[in-house]
């Protein structure tokens, strides 16, 4: 079989010649074997009506495997020349022929130096896409966190709008007065809780003396 691996032929017609051959091949053989199988059954029914015949089956057998053997031979030497031909002559594309989906190729003809250079934009294109990719990533997570803040800033708005509507009903209009008042306030609570926390000691204490 040839080692040819005819990559061109196997585009067009779906699959490699050579394996088109060695499926041939495999046909004729297998059809060889089934025609002495025949020839092999007439015989010993030719032989059955001879009377006297000392020919047994074992040796029609041994004669049958022999002229197989001397026809493969000679089958195999005439296969191989078909197959030379049919190779060169049927399965084979010339060189000079280009199938439909390779007409791109012969419009835009590209060198190995070109294709290479080709290859390397496309790659430096890749990681350019990839480094966008990633800055955008990270712009929208910027983005996220600015919303979040912007959403905390919102509630602290609030807050002080609350503040100072609280601080309007006790009086005080002015927001630095606003702030004493409540660091006055925020002291006296503090105060407070000093003297529960005292409180709560001695309380303590005193349960443990009963």
């Amino acid at each position: 079989m040839s080692v040819n691996p005819m990559a061109y032929e196997a585009q067009f017609f779906g699959f490699t010649p050579q394996t088109c051959m060695l499926r041939i091949y495999i046909a004729f053989q297998d059809y060889l074997f089934e025609v002495m199988l025949v020839v092999e059954s007439v015989i010993l029914k030719k032989l059955d009506r001879i009377p006297g015949c000392k020919i047994s089956p074992s040796q029609i057998r041994k004669s049958t495997e022999k002229f197989l053997l001397f026809l493969k031979d000679h089958f195999d030497k005439l296969f191989s020349k078909m197959e030379e031909m049919l190779l060169q002559l049927v399965l084979n594309i010339p060189e000079n022929v280009l199938l439909p989906e390779d007409k791109a190729h012969e419009q835009y003809p590209y060198s190995k130096e070109q294709f290479q250079a080709l290859q390397d934009e496309t790659r430096q294109l890749q990681e350019q896409y990839r480094a966008e990719a990633s800055a955008g990533q990270a712009l929208r997570a910027e983005l996220e966190e600015q919303k979040a803040v912007q959403a905390e800033l919102e509630k602290i708005l609030q807050w002080f709008d609350g503040l100072e509507n609280a601080c309007r009903e006790h009086g005080t209009s002015n927001f630095q007065e606003s702030l004493v008042f409540l660091t006055q306030n925020s002291k006296k609570l503090q105060e407070v809780m000093k003297d529960v926390e005292e409180k709560s000691k001695k309380m303590k204490k005193y349960d443990q003396l009963l």
